[in-house]
């Protein structure tokens, strides 16, 4: 296989492709097909085994989580028989998340899906549907789609926009070899993402060993959350932006594995009384205020770059150093939401739940001794640096892949093999 860069470009109305290449409509190279006049299932047209139905929320990383997906009777399923998938089908999400598509290279039964999915079909002669599957993660579709949903509140795709979409069109050969680049790197991407699930496996195993076993004789103390707290405060609120203000910690930034992301961030205009809302390195933040799946994530704060105060949606909470490890009550809490403990005390208001501090103190707590806790905490966290040098070997394959999209399927750079 061969890479070179382009030269000869010419002009069209969306943009230079190479000379070679073709522009062309998804209606005259696809089948776009939906689901029509579909209503509401029953609960006796779902069924334990039989016909997969595919939604938009079955789409995890570009790949259709077949162990998630329900099953459909088989009147449903034979109803429709437009839309029932064949291998080399491609699907995309049209509501929800819209624009997710994934490929069927394989099918463990018959399936079809519902309203929120589109099929697409395409001629093999003119369009590989591999090609169109990275077509439609690339920058064109990105930017179509962003053209089509912007300004309407209740994001949709729609079949007929679908059909209108330019597809670029190299020679069927040239598809192949992008595809088999950018499937390599895919192919990496998946084996790094194992990796992560296994590794993810592993430390949930040892959580509920050690934080209920131990590795110790002695005996362990349950306490309250209280008796651990030197200081607790919930933080403030702000709609306004400030540029040149301060950093604030919101919900998005702690992720339900107790990771604490500052990738991205607000900047608020700074308070007056400045220095109550200033985090400090070992500060614990619990979300108490939420949707109700989300209510109850924790991290801690390690120290950044630049000052950080943290919102409403926060309440921080500083432990008594000669009591307990900032860790220990983590890892407690990853475990209490995994198994959706906050969720169940959780006092619901319209669109948000929120656990309150007076009950949060009163949350009863396992403790060992403290040299216990820092030997146990040192296990779980070696796993934890494990998982994140994956996790960043991940990202770092990721943005290959998109750097090489932004190449192969412009035709920036060319691939030629057989």
């Amino acid at each position: 296989m061969m890479f070179y860069k382009e030269t000869a470009f010419q002009d069209t109305l969306i943009g230079k492709i190479p000379k070679d290449w073709e522009v062309t409509k998804m209606g005259n190279v696809a089948h776009v097909k939906g689901r029509i006049g579909w209503r509401g299932l029953k609960a006796s047209e779902y069924t334990t085994e039989g016909p997969y139905l595919i939604a938009n929320k079955h789409l995890v990383d570009d790949r259709i989580a077949w162990d998630k997906c329900d099953h459909l009777s088989e009147f449903r399923y034979n109803e429709s028989p437009e839309i029932q998938l064949q291998t080399d089908d491609v699907i995309i999400s049209k509501d929800g998340t819209i624009g997710q598509p994934a490929f069927i290279d394989s099918l463990p039964d018959r399936a079809t899906i519902n309203s929120t999915m589109m099929l697409l079909r395409v001629n093999n002669d003119v369009l590989a549907p591999e090609f169109l599957f990275y077509f439609l993660q690339g920058l064109h579709f990105r930017r179509f789609l962003k053209q089509k949903i912007s300004g309407t509140s209740i994001p949709h795709l729609f079949q007929r926009d679908m059909k209108e979409l330019d597809v670029l069109l190299p020679s069927v050969l040239e598809q192949r070899g992008v595809v088999g680049v950018l499937g390599v790197v895919d192919l990496a991407v998946a084996k790094t993402g194992e990796v992560i699930a296994k590794t993810e496996r592993l430390k949930k195993g040892l959580m509920q060993e050690l934080l209920t076993k131990g590795i110790g004789h002695k005996e362990w103390n349950v306490v309250q959350l209280e008796d651990l707290i030197s200081d607790v405060k919930n933080g403030f609120a702000s709609g306004k932006r400030d540029e040149k203000g301060i950093v604030q910690v919101r919900m998005n930034n702690i992720t339900t594995d107790g990771r604490l992301v500052l990738d991205s961030y607000l900047k608020v205009p700074t308070p007056e009384n400045i220095d109550v809302w200033l985090l400090r390195p070992n500060d614990f933040l619990f979300n108490n205020t939420n949707s109700i799946d989300l209510v109850g994530k924790s991290a801690i704060f390690k120290g950044a770059s630049f000052p950080c105060t943290f919102s409403n949606h926060f309440t921080r909470i500083r432990f008594k150093e000669n009591l307990v490890l900032p860790e220990w009550i983590l890892y407690h809490f990853i475990t209490h939401w995994q198994k959706g403990y906050f969720k169940s005390v959780a006092i619901r208001h319209v669109g948000q739940a929120a656990v309150h501090t007076e009950y949060l103190l009163r949350l009863k707590i396992s403790l060992p001794p403290l040299d216990e806790q820092k030997k146990i905490v040192e296990i779980l966290s070696t796993t934890n640096r494990k998982l994140e040098l994956e996790r960043n070997e991940k990202t770092k394959l990721e943005k290959i892949k998109r750097v090489l999209m932004d190449l192969l399927l412009t035709g920036k750079v060319r691939v030629k093999g057989d």
